[in-house]
C-alpha cells in the first residue's frame, strides 16, 4: 500500500496544475470493481443538482487488477477509461431508470495492506454476482413500471413475440471472464421467463425449471444450460460487440464495464437517427451493484475517432508469460 489516506485524485490534479484550475471537486470512490460507477452516478447527480455550476465533471475509472500467482491470474487486466459528463452528450442516461442491490459479502477483498493481491471465494463471487444480477434487474423493471405509470404510458410490450429483455439493442456487463457476462445475459432472459412462463419463446423450456428453488437456481446447470442456449442468437448480436476489450485485456476492475462501452462504440454503428438503448450491469464485490440504461442519441463518431480503439489495441506488446509474472513480483516486492 503507497498511501492509506491520500486520494489518486488528488495526483491527478497535476494535469490540471499547468493552467492553475485547483477548483474542481470531487475524490476517490472505492467499492471494487463498483467504484467507478459511483463516481459516474455521483456525476449525473451534480450536474442535475443546485450546486452545478455549468461545467462538467470528468469519471476516471481505474483499478489494480492483479491476482497473485495461480490459475486467477491469466484473467487479470489492464486498463483505464475516462469520461466527459455534461449535458447535450450524444450519450443520455435514461431519468430515473436505475436498480440497485447491495448487500454485505466476503467474496473478494483486500484486508492486506502490504499487497495487492485479493483475497477470492470464486465460486461464492460467481453467485454473488449471479444473485445481485437477478436483483438489480428486478429493481429496475419495478421502477420502469412506476414511470410508466406516472407517465401514463402502457406496461405491455407491442410486439408479442418479444421479452422483456428485448427492449435493450445492447447491454454492458462487468466482466470478471467473459463466459460469465454470456451466462449472466441468459439469466436475465430466465428472470422474463419465471415473469411470463407462458411467452412463446419459452415453450421448450422444461416444465420442472418453472418450480426450481431460487437458492438452487442460481448454480442450477440445467437453467444455465437452457437460457445460454435461448439467448445465444440475441447474445452473439447484442453483447458480443461489448466484450472485445475484455476478450483482449482481461478484467479490468473498475473499468471493465466502461471498457465494455468502448468495445461497443468501436464495433457497432449508431445512427442519431434511430436511437439506441444500452443496458448497463455493474458490479463490485463486497458487494454493490447497479442496472441502468442510456441511449445513443447522438453523433459518437468523434469519440470512436479520439478512442481509435484498434491502434491502441495493436499496440499492445507482446512479451513471455515468465516476464509478466517477474514484473508482478517485483511490483509486489515494491508493495510492501
Amino acid at each position: 500500500m503507497l498511501d492509506k489516506s491520500k486520494s489518486v485524485k488528488s495526483v491527478l490534479m497535476q494535469l490540471f496544475a499547468p493552467s492553475g484550475n485547483t477548483n474542481i471537486e470531487g475524490v476517490d470512490t472505492v467499492n471494487a470493481c463498483y467504484g467507478g460507477t459511483n463516481a459516474l452516478l455521483n456525476s449525473i447527480n451534480w450536474v442535475e443538482s443546485s450546486g452545478w455550476d455549468g461545467r462538467d465533471a470528468i469519471v476516471v475509472a481505474g483499478d489494480i487488477a492483479l491476482y497473485k500467482k495461480g490459475n486467477a491470474r491469466p484473467t487479470g487486466g489492464a486498463g483505464c477509461v475516462a469520461m466527459l459528463v455534461g449535458p447535450n452528450a450524444p450519450i443520455v442516461f435514461e431519468p430515473g431508470l436505475r436498480g440497485t442491490y447491495i448487500t454485505h459479502a466476503y467474496d473478494f477483498y483486500k484486508p492486506d495492506l502490504t499487497s495487492e493481491y485479493p483475497y477470492v471465494d470464486g465460486h461464492y463471487s460467481i453467485r454473488c454476482y449471479t444473485e445481485a444480477v437477478d436483483a438489480c434487474y428486478k429493481a429496475y423493471n419495478a421502477r420502469e413500471k412506476v414511470l410508466k405509470g406516472q407517465n401514463g404510458d402502457s406496461n405491455g410490450i407491442v410486439d408479442k413475440s418479444k421479452t422483456p429483455l428485448d427492449r435493450f439493442d445492447h447491454i454492458l456487463f462487468h466482466a470478471p471472464t467473459c463466459k460469465l457476462v454470456a451466462k449472466s445475459y441468459g439469466r436475465l432472459l430466465y428472470n422474463d421467463y419465471l415473469d411470463n412462463p407462458e411467452h412463446p419463446a419459452f415453450a421448450e423450456v422444461a416444465p420442472e425449471v418453472r418450480s426450481l428453488d431460487y437458492e438452487k437456481s442460481v448454480t442450477d446447470k440445467t437453467v444455465e444450460k437452457t437460457f445460454m442456449a435461448l439467448s445465444k442468437k440475441r447474445f452473439n448480436e447484442r453483447i458480443a460487440p461489448s466484450i472485445e476489450v475484455a476478450t483482449q485485456c482481461g478484467n479490468m476492475y473498475c473499468a471493465s464495464v466502461y471498457g465494455g462501452l468502448v468495445s461497443l462504440l468501436s464495433k457497432v454503428p449508431f445512427d442519431p437517427a434511430q436511437p439506441k438503448r444500452v443496458g448497463v450491469f455493474s458490479y463490485g464485490s463486497g458487494l454493490a451493484s447497479s442496472m441502468f440504461s442510456v441511449k445513443v442519441v447522438g453523433d459518437v463518431s468523434n469519440i470512436v475517432k479520439q478512442l481509435d480503439l484498434q491502434k491502441r489495441l495493436d499496440a499492445r506488446r507482446v512479451v513471455d508469460p515468465q516476464v509478466y509474472d517477474d514484473v508482478s513480483a517485483y511490483l509486489h516486492s515494491c508493495w510492501k
